[in-house]
C-alpha cells in the first residue's frame, strides 16, 4: 500500500504515548522506533559569516511528518545550489521529529466485519515519525548575504506545496539565533586542486611510460629466442667436432 495524505496523520487533537526508554526497555510505549526519513539537517557553509538569515515559520498547530520534511529540504536545496551555489549559504532544519506515529490498521471494504476485530481504540502499531509544531515556531532557516536574500526566499516559499501547514517567512539579521554550526568541513583550496590535476598527470605519464618498457621486454624476449634458434643450428657442427676426434 502506498503513503498515506498528510491530512490523515496532522491533527495534534489525542496526545500520542510515544516514548522509547534506550536503557530500561520495560518502559516503553513502543517496541521499535521506524527509520528516519529526513537524512540531513544541515547543509551549505556554515565557516562563512554571512549578514542575514531567514526563517521559515509555522502559522497553526499541526503535526508533519519526516517526508514532509524530506521533500522540502531537497527542494529547497536544489534551488539554492543551482542558484547561488554551495558556499553562499547555509541552510538547517531546526526541529526533529521525536514524535512516533502509531496506527491500528483495518480492513475496508466488504467483508471487514470478519478482519478487524477487537478493540476500538487500541494503541496500535508504529509506521512513522512526525514533529509537533506550534504557532511563531521556526522549523527552517537559511544564512545569506543581503544580495541573495530574494533568491533565498524564493527557495523557502517552494517549501509551501511540499508541507501540510500554513508557512510564513520572515527575514532578520541576527544570524545567532540559528545556534551551533557545524565547525569541520572540508574545504577544497586552489592548491589542493592542482596537486590533484599534478598527480593525475604524473600517473597518466607512468602509464604511458610502462607502455614502450613492456615492448622493449617482448623484444628481448624475441631475441632470446633467437639466440636459442642460432644455438640448436650450432648442434648439428658440434657432432662434426665429436666424429672429427673420433
Amino acid at each position: 500500500m502506498g503513503l498515506r495524505p498528510g491530512r490523515c496523520y496532522s491533527s495534534k487533537k489525542d496526545r500520542a504515548f510515544s516514548r522509547y526508554a534506550v536503557k530500561v526497555h520495560r518502559k516503553n510505549f513502543v517496541g521499535a522506533t521506524p527509520g528516519l526519513k529526513t537524512r540531513q539537517f544541515n547543509m551549505g557553509n556554515p565557516l562563512k559569516q554571512f549578514t542575514h538569515i531567514l526563517d521559515l515559520v509555522v502559522e497553526e498547530h499541526k503535526q508533519i511528518r519526516d517526508n514532509a520534511f524530506e521533500s522540502a529540504r531537497i527542494a529547497i536545496n536544489r534551488y539554492l545550489h543551482r542558484e547561488l551555489g554551495s558556499d553562499n549559504y547555509f541552510m538547517r532544519i531546526r526541529v526533529y521529529p521525536f514524535q512516533i506515529l502509531r496506527e491500528n490498521k483495518q480492513a475496508q471494504g466488504a467483508g471487514a466485519d470478519r478482519v478487524s476485530q477487537g478493540m476500538s481504540r487500541s494503541f496500535g502499531s508504529t509506521i512513522g515519525r512526525a514533529v509537533r509544531v506550534r504557532p511563531g515556531q521556526k522549523i527552517i532557516s537559511i544564512l545569506v548575504d543581503k544580495a541573495n536574500v530574494e533568491t533565498a526566499k524564493e527557495a523557502l516559499l517552494r517549501a509551501k506545496s511540499k508541507m501540510p501547514v500554513k508557512l510564513n517567512v520572515r527575514v532578520g539579521t541576527d544570524v545567532e539565533s540559528i545556534g551551533t554550526r557545524p565547525k569541520k568541513v572540508k574545504q577544497i583550496t586552489v592548491e589542493e586542486i592542482q596537486a590533484e590535476e599534478a598527480e593525475a598527470k604524473e600517473k597518466e605519464a607512468e602509464k604511458e611510460g610502462k607502455k614502450p618498457g613492456e615492448k622493449k621486454e617482448e623484444g628481448k624476449e624475441e631475441t632470446k629466442e633467437e639466440g636459442k634458434g642460432e644455438r640448436k643450428e650450432e648442434k648439428p657442427g658440434e657432432k662434426k667436432e665429436e666424429g672429427e676426434k673420433d
